[in-house]
């Protein structure tokens, strides 16, 4: 009887060790899926679709490929609203339209880069996603004398590459999660000014086009809109984080405060 007894206490020891490994294994197991978890929320190598923003800011960007006649009158009404606009340019509509780059220039908008000839980035290798950035860069640069650093790819298309290239060449890769959807001719300039209106929120980066049926035309009904509501409409240059950040699986710019 005192033989099983001895056998028993000197079974207590290990037990305790058996169940401090299992607690440690476990706590390893569930750090290693907080970490995956955590890495899953974030990719660095996707556009910025918005910006956390506390303040009531948003951006207007306009992405410029076909006509210019409207260029004016968009940049006038703009003006009246105390807005500042990004404006993606193609390289080939920058040589087509010099003065209407220029203009846009020098009433304070930003310019920023649409690649030179409006591909499907996606579809291309890195040499030619390069030079379709770099190309629009010099044609921009030559009109106004500022070197683009924001770049937008055509149709919203990209590829990781394209995003690699475009970090590599200093330019900050640039989506939006508020679409007017103003090319499309089914679309009314009713439907244009509620999708905008109802959508954007603080960060807000807003897609629009010049060159379209409504888009100068719903233009101040959308600016009075957002403006009433506080809304201060700036350059995304303005609006994103420079620093310390990190851009999460919807594209959402994030403060990374570790």
């Amino acid at each position: 009887m005192q033989f099983i007894i001895f056998r028993k206490r000197n079974l207590v020891p290990i037990l305790f060790l058996i169940l401090a490994i299992i607690l440690i294994m476990i706590n390893i197991f569930t750090a290693k899926e907080y970490i995956t978890q955590a890495s899953r929320q974030y990719n660095d190598n996707i556009p910025i679709y918005s910006v956390e923003c506390k303040e009531r800011k948003c951006a207007i960007t306009f992405d410029c490929a076909w006509g210019a006649d409207d260029i004016p009158n968009i940049l006038d009404i703009l003006d009246k609203y105390k807005a500042k606009g990004t404006f993606f340019i193609v390289g080939l509509w920058a040589k087509k339209y010099p003065d209407a780059v220029k203009l846009i220039f020098d009433k304070g908008h930003e310019i920023a880069n649409h690649g030179y000839s409006h591909a499907h980035m996606g579809q291309l290798p890195d040499d030619k996603i390069e030079e379709e950035i770099l190309l629009c860069t010099q044609i921009l640069e030559e009109i106004t004398g500022f070197k683009t650093n924001l770049f937008r790819p055509p149709y919203g298309e990209y590829s990781e590459a394209t995003i690699k290239v475009a970090k590599k060449l200093n330019h900050q890769a640039i989506q939006w999660d508020v679409d007017s959807l103003d090319w499309k001719k089914s679309m009314t300039k009713e439907d244009i000014y509620k999708r905008v209106t109802q959508k954007t929120t603080n960060g807000s980066i807003i897609l629009f086009h010049n060159d379209t049926l409504h888009t100068e035309e719903v233009l101040p009904e959308i600016l009075e809109n957002l403006t009433s509501n506080g809304f201060q409409c700036v350059k995304v240059s303005d609006l994103i984080i420079k620093e310390n950040y990190r851009i999460r699986y919807d594209g959402r710019q994030i403060k990374d405060e570790s």
